[in-house]
């Protein structure tokens, strides 16, 4: 049986139209847009009234919201009230000046408009058939991305080589290594697996060690070689000779380093 659809205005009392699903016309979409904008405005306009670490304790949102999904759409105002008295206070402010942990703050309002446009196409960029412009624009930026940070030739798309952004820096990881394995495995044969050894250091973040386990590298094979402030907690390439050094000498194969750049130690 076909379930109806419902469309709601403020406007129409408590009971639902039948008319069919209808998203925002484009009038409708430009208010409420703007009401959204002005929201996330006078939220960055006054970021630094707020404590940067959220004040509440666990389970506080659960007090305040129903115990089940509601039955029918509410206003968006209603909804900005929500997030505005229920939400707000649960937030750790990450864009906030005043805000020193994990990471700096990694957003801007430029940004954010740039990520209204990326939204309101919404196209999925998964081949270049799919959009074009998305996989085109995608390697075009990448390689402005390489030559900023003077990468060689061999790294960027007019090379033999080519950028693809990834969700997260860990993600990112899981697929360089990923690469760097099969590569490897190519070269010395599919039985090979267990003998392939990864590197970083003991400054490195542990999505690294993580990406081992889901690429199916040896625990033992995962080498977070030591460092010490004499060296500001860099890897010393005299270190890393010699670990790879043993490890060639023990049969196995070396195929993974992971610089890191700037760590809780290093800054």
């Amino acid at each position: 049986m076909e379930m109806p659809n419902f469309i709601f205005r403020e406007n129409c009392g408590d009971l639902p139209e039948r008319r069919g699903l209808r998203p925002f016309d484009a009038e409708e979409f430009r208010e409420n847009a703007h009401r959204v904008v002005d929201f996330i405005a006078d939220y960055y306009r006054d970021i630094e009234k707020f404590p940067v670490r959220s004040q509440v304790q666990p389970g506080y949102l659960q007090s305040l919201l129903p115990d089940n999904a509601p039955e029918y759409p509410e206003t968006l105002e209603s909804v900005l009230n929500d997030i505005q008295n229920k939400i707000i206070r649960g937030i750790t402010h990450w864009q906030s000046p005043n805000f020193f942990a994990f990471y700096p703050s990694n957003s801007s309002t430029a940004g954010l408009l740039g990520e209204m446009l990326s939204g309101g196409f919404n196209v999925i960029g998964f081949s270049w058939i799919t959009s074009p412009a998305a996989t085109e624009l995608e390697a075009i930026v990448l390689d402005w991305l390489g030559k900023i940070i003077n990468l060689p030739e061999a790294f960027l798309l007019s090379g033999k080589g080519g950028g693809v952004i990834q969700g997260t820096a860990s993600e990112a990881i899981l697929v360089a290594l990923l690469a760097a394995r099969d590569k490897a495995l190519k070269a010395m044969g599919m039985g090979s697996l267990e003998r392939l050894v990864v590197y970083g250091s003991d400054q490195t973040h542990s999505s690294l060690e993580k990406a081992c386990m889901i690429a199916g590298i040896q625990k033992t094979n995962f080498k977070a070689l030591p460092t010490n402030s004499s060296m500001n907690y860099a890897l010393s390439p005299e270190v890393l000779k010699k670990a790879i050094s043993d490890d060639l000498s023990a049969g196995l194969r070396p195929f993974f380093l992971c610089a890191t750049v700037g760590a809780t130690c290093g800054g």
